[in-house]
């Protein structure tokens, strides 16, 4: 098993619209792709205001590679992205960083 962590920036007035877009587009879709989202969080101390992260389980790269890319392809995505940005982009960057769990970590 490994672990994607993303950290998405959003672009100046754009936090609300982000996470619109994550809790009535994207998730359905992840969950369509078989993506499973461990938990999505914000900032309550610490980090930046502005910034949306979440993790993601996949059963190894492959698995993530095939799912991200089923994702990315899908036409409703694609749609989700241009309406929702027809007023600017929604985030700065995106950062990913894959994680491996240690033997003795409580997620395997």
């Amino acid at each position: 098993m490994i672990y994607e962590l993303r950290t998405y920036e959003a672009a100046p007035g754009k936090m609300a619209a982000l996470n619109a877009r994550f809790r009535d587009r994207t998730t359905p879709l992840f969950e369509r792709h078989g993506m499973k989202v461990i938990g999505f969080w914000t900032y309550a101390h610490g980090g930046w205001s502005n910034e949306l992260v979440y993790l993601m389980a996949f059963e190894d790269m492959a698995d993530r590679d095939r799912k991200w890319a089923a994702f990315q392809g899908d036409p409703d995505w694609q749609k989700a992205v241009e309406e929702t940005q027809r007023d600017g982009a929604l985030t700065v960057r995106i950062r990913s960083d894959i994680l491996r769990p240690t033997d003795y970590s409580p997620l395997k």
